[in-house]
């Protein structure tokens, strides 16, 4: 576990042994809420590399492609990075073992686009991934982890 800490420099240094107890390092960002905030952000970023990922799988089946050579080929090449391979891993070998619900980054993901929007961003990577987990939501899929999404493009396509 990383703390990411938001608050004061002294309350962070108090604090430090505690959380230095229970996780593999304590980062300190600044005013309160900064902590919130960069976890937000680092959600945002898997979501959407979760659902790029969930398209490329749709793309891949679509097309006919060896889905185990072409996610070799993509999982070590430029994009393979370690969610990525984490989460075609788990697609792959049917692992639904539950360590963030997909409903839950669909919130994330909202909550960024949120923040984004009160400073005039429009993380448009952020909408199409949230379309993407809505999708998977829709179809039954928000109490699973949030791997589950790979697979919820294709069914979506099918749908009428």
């Amino acid at each position: 576990m990383l703390f990411l800490v938001g608050g004061s420099a002294h309350a962070f240094a108090a604090a430090r042994p505690v959380l230095a107890v229970m996780s593999r390092d304590a980062i300190h960002l600044g005013q309160t809420g900064s902590g919130a905030l960069l976890k937000l952000i680092n959600n945002f970023l898997c979501g959407v590399q979760a659902a790029s990922l969930a398209e490329a799988n749709a793309l891949i089946d679509a097309e006919g492609l060896d889905r185990e050579k072409a996610l070799t080929v993509l999982t070590n090449g430029a994009p393979g990075s370690p969610l990525v391979k984490t989460i075609s891993a788990r697609a792959s070998t049917g692992d639904t073992t539950l360590n963030f619900q997909l409903r839950l980054m669909a919130k994330d993901l909202t909550y960024a686009l949120a923040e984004a929007n009160a400073h005039h961003l429009p993380l448009e990577t952020a909408a199409s991934a949230l379309h993407i987990f809505k999708h998977a939501v829709d179809a039954g899929r928000g109490d699973k982890d949030f791997s589950a999404v790979i697979g919820s493009v294709s069914q979506a396509a099918s749908r009428p």
